[in-house]
């Protein structure tokens, strides 16, 4: 899928070495968080760093907020300056999950105001099946410059949401990005109470890729959101980190008016007050 969001493993091995390319190996498992480390110390992308969902891109966890908290943003800017990002760097992150943690950091750098930042199409699997080379050693040292610059608008707050809920929709759209049997309140295997936000409408994350973790064509994307009204959108997720690819998924296919309820359900749910729906939508 020819998309700015996104690079192909091929590209990215012609980039490498270059000053202003930083590769992030975001490899990460909800079920072992100490996976993805493990898996980029057996191999990554030459020159790669490891950001951690938990320590790196999330903040620690508190009775609201979710279950990954957006992280501190001059934390962040300063683990991202220690990476050698500076403002004319280009990012690409990459995982092993249908962009299911790399899209958290591009969102993330998109949010502190780094707008040159693509994922790596495929992650690491493509990479290692194009033929590419894998490194076991720690990245040279690198002192970047990178000065965050937060995008407030990017975000959609809990009062906001309860808003929309209680005005019915108005013109918003409210998007859920898990799975259908967690959207209609059938199964919960992560937070307290099962269900979703009353008015949301279910677009799983995984649509966006294929099962070998490729993007799915430019038509096909279009497609994927063709039915929705040319109105801006509210994205959530279970903690704030796959909603994030079905913000990818809306940059890919040209939507940009879209905001992020960074504490997700897990958030809503916190508040015994929030309403719940089950079912179907």
């Amino acid at each position: 899928m020819a998309h700015e969001a996104l690079i192909d493993p091929k590209e990215l091995a012609a980039r490498l070495g270059n000053e202003d390319l930083v590769v992030a190996d975001c490899r990460f498992s909800l079920a072992d968080p100490s996976a993805g480390r493990a898996q980029y110390e057996l191999g990554h992308v030459p020159g790669a760093c490891f950001f951690d969902l938990a320590t790196d891109l999330s903040a620690p966890v508190a009775p609201h907020g979710g279950r990954h908290p957006l992280p501190d943003a001059s934390g962040l800017g300063r683990r991202l300056a220690q990476a050698g990002v500076n403002a004319d760097s280009l990012v690409v992150a990459y995982d092993d999950s249908r962009f299911g943690f790399a899209a958290r950091l591009w969102w993330l750098l998109r949010y502190l105001g780094h707008r040159n930042v693509r994922v790596l199409d495929g992650g690491f699997k493509a990479w290692v099946s194009a033929g590419l080379p894998v490194s076991t050693g720690r990245p040279a040292s690198r002192s970047g410059s990178f000065v965050p610059r937060v995008d407030p608008s990017m975000l959609a707050t809990r009062e906001e949401v309860l808003e929309l809920v209680q005005a019915g929709g108005g013109n918003t759209h409210l998007l859920d990005a898990r799975e259908p049997k967690r959207f209609r309140g059938e199964e919960e295997p992560i937070d307290p109470v099962a269900g979703r936000i009353p008015g949301a409408r279910s677009f799983p994350w995984q649509d966006f890729s294929t099962s070998e973790g490729r993007a799915i064509s430019e038509a096909a994307n279009r497609d994927r959101w063709a039915a929705l009204e040319p109105q801006p959108s509210i994205l959530y997720c279970g903690s704030g980190v796959t909603a994030c690819v079905n913000a990818l998924s809306l940059e890919a296919a040209g939507i940009s008016n879209v905001r992020l309820y960074a504490g997700s359900f897990s958030d809503w749910c916190s508040y015994p007050e929030s309403p719940i729906a089950v079912g179907s939508d």
